[in-house]
């Protein structure tokens, strides 16, 4: 978990949403939970262009993030070439149904604009 601004421990949390942004948290982290809800098994650069604008090194990183949070799980496997996947653990799973509220307002939102 390389992000800077996250708290020391776990005691410094405000409530559940600072536990939550904390792990979502950033411009990025919802998009790759976004395209990895859409297709469960994505490789790396499946997820670098269904994200336009995002980094390989930001991408990276978040992955890797989102993998020590658990919410992302990452299976490589033993081949020539080597391929790598990656698909929302249960509570990825479980994180993005709780963000269904919040991209239903977004589309209330784009809609009325």
């Amino acid at each position: 978990m390389a992000t800077l601004n996250r708290p020391k421990a776990p005691d410094r949390h405000v409530c559940g949403i600072d536990t939550a942004m904390e792990v979502i948290g950033g411009k990025w982290k919802v998009l790759i939970l976004w395209a990895l809800h859409e297709q469960p098994h994505r490789r790396f650069g499946e997820l670098r262009r269904l994200i336009p604008g995002i980094t390989e090194k930001v991408l990276a990183s978040h992955l890797r993030e989102l993998e020590a949070d658990g919410i992302v799980d990452r299976v490589s496997y033993d081949e020539v070439p080597p391929r790598v996947e990656y698909a929302l653990t249960k509570a990825g799973i479980r994180l993005n149904e709780a963000l269904e509220p919040l991209a239903a307002w977004g589309r209330e939102r784009q809609e009325a604009s």
